[in-house]
């Protein structure tokens, strides 16, 4: 499986952007996806989760009710609509898969695939 992150970019405090992880190869929805982020000087860090069929969606605390999951599985397509952006989610996005569901999404070692990041940029 690989991966294909976009829609990253720069917006200001209280707006929106929509990132986008798309897969190539066969079976996309026996795998859960999942978005991490990292910003400099920190570790990267486990932002929200989609399972494969059953669409179970996984929130951190920090974005919960502000960035919705979703996916197509048709189009081999993940979703991360980031809405109220904040000076903190200014970060690199990674979308990852995994052969996994449940909880265990909230994990990074459980995921073998990862995209290449997109960045995101929140001015005040």
């Amino acid at each position: 499986v690989q991966l294909q992150a976009s829609g990253g970019g720069l917006v200001q405090a209280g707006g929106s952007l929509r990132l986008s992880c798309t897969a190539s190869g066969q079976n996309f929805d026996a795998y859960g996806v999942g978005w991490f982020r990292q910003a400099p000087g920190k570790e990267r860090e486990f932002v929200v989760a989609i399972s494969g069929r059953s669409r179970n969606t996984y929130y951190a605390d920090s974005v919960k009710g502000r960035f919705p999951i979703s996916r197509d599985n048709d189009k081999n397509t993940v979703y991360l609509q980031m809405n109220n952006l904040r000076p903190e989610d200014t970060a690199i996005y990674y979308c990852a898969a995994a052969p996994v569901h449940s909880d265990r999404l909230r994990k990074s070692a459980e995921y073998a695939f990862w995209g290449q990041g997109t960045q995101v940029t929140v001015s005040s």
